[in-house]
């Protein structure tokens, strides 16, 4: 077998085999997540501990070898391994072989960057390209408004700790912890942990609360105009995303 037929296997264009390899991986993802949530459980039964712990290692095993098979197959191998898909692929089971180690046991959530592995299925979407094509034609907006958002999170932080400090000062201590009162009242959540006794404090949570509603619907709308502009390419100059690459043939 040639390499190009290896990386045809592993990549899904396999005429015969691709697709069943693709979605074997890819289930295999998604059950060593939801097996490493089960590891959480407290008192779990040593059996079904054992049975988890031979599932990683069957997991650990399968990604490891596809790992070994594209850095075998690919053309340009070191620029694999720097590259995006290559450092995901590599952190799909290094952490989990470290994690038996004492000394890196805290590293085994790592194991959870395997879920980017699902991206792949959406490499080749035209929906994707769609949503990379308006974010690239809004960019600046997009930058503008996180400017903007991000200075009004500061000036209501600012504002109500000078209201409420004098009358709440275990609760509004500083200005940074009236940031999360300001990140709560923009989004409009209102945990209820973080909440204003004086007039001008409530005044100004009512500002912050239609303001919050504003901005929040502004990236919204950007999105969706430039969507639907991406969608039926009303500007010939917009930016067309890069084609995407066999990052494990080295481009």
């Amino acid at each position: 077998m040639s390499r190009a037929e290896i990386l045809d296997i592993l990549d899904g264009t396999h005429p015969r085999l691709g697709r069943s390899v693709a979605l074997a991986m890819d289930a295999l993802v998604i059950l060593s997540a939801l097996a490493i949530a089960v590891e959480t459980v407290p008192g779990l039964d040593p059996s079904l501990k054992r049975a988890l712990l031979g599932f990683e290692i069957v997991v650990v095993a399968v990604f490891a070898t596809e790992y070994f098979l594209r850095l075998y197959a690919a053309e340009r191998r070191l620029a694999y391994v720097f590259s995006f898909w290559g450092i995901v692929d590599l952190l799909a089971w290094l952490p989990a072989v470290l994690m038996f180690v004492p000394a890196f046991q805290a590293i085994r959530v790592l194991r959870l960057i395997r879920l980017l592995r699902l991206i792949k299925l959406f490499n080749t979407a035209p929906a994707l390209n769609r949503l990379l094509r308006a974010f690239l034609r809004v960019k600046s907006e997009l930058v503008v408004w996180g400017v903007i958002s991000t200075l009004l999170l500061y000036v209501s932080a600012v504002g109500i700790y000078v209201f409420e400090n004098p009358v709440q000062p275990e609760v509004f201590s500083s200005i940074p912890a009236a940031l999360w009162w300001s990140v709560v009242s923009f989004t409009t959540v209102g945990y209820g942990d973080m909440y204003p006794v004086t007039s001008g404090g409530r005044l100004m949570t009512t500002f912050m609360l239609f303001i919050g509603l504003g901005i929040f619907a502004v990236p919204a709308a950007i999105v969706t105009t430039a969507l639907l502009e991406a969608e039926t390419k009303l500007d010939p100059r917009d930016p067309e995303p890069n084609e995407t690459k066999e990052t494990n043939k080295g481009d």
